[in-house]
């Protein structure tokens, strides 16, 4: 299995979905976060926000996403891992024509990276929701 201690910073970034369910917002309706984070450090270069459930995330935001990354890492990784639950054929494209290897990866292998992002995503959303009320 997979895990941060047997990589180095930029190394490998994930590109996978942040939120477990579609995050509901009144302006554009139901939302899923995107994510781009490091492998090794487990930081989170960038973030998108697509139509929940699109098939596959848009080429623009695919863009940004890789280009987000370069600016907050000052350079691109070697490998691309693109979690098995996202539509990520764009994101492959783009990243393949900035020179990095991009694999499809299952989400159970990726566990050791994911599941503390997505708990603190959760836990804001939460404190967030009771804020409002």
């Amino acid at each position: 299995m997979r895990h941060p201690r047997d990589y180095t910073v930029n190394q490998a970034w994930i590109v996978f979905r942040l939120n477990e369910a579609p995050v509901r917002t009144e302006r554009d309706g139901d939302l899923d976060v995107v994510c781009l984070m490091d492998a090794a450090s487990c930081y989170i270069l960038g973030m998108e926000f697509v139509a929940a459930g699109a098939a596959e995330v848009p080429a623009p935001v695919a863009e940004g996403l890789i280009e987000t990354g370069r600016a907050a890492a000052n350079g691109l990784p070697k490998k691309l891992w693109l979690s098995s639950g996202l539509g990520a054929a764009r994101i492959a494209a783009v990243a393949k024509r900035a020179g990095i290897e991009a694999e499809r990866v299952p989400d159970k292998d990726l566990t050791a990276f994911l599941s503390e992002a997505r708990q603190g995503f959760r836990e804001h959303l939460s404190r967030r929701q009771w804020r409002e009320l």
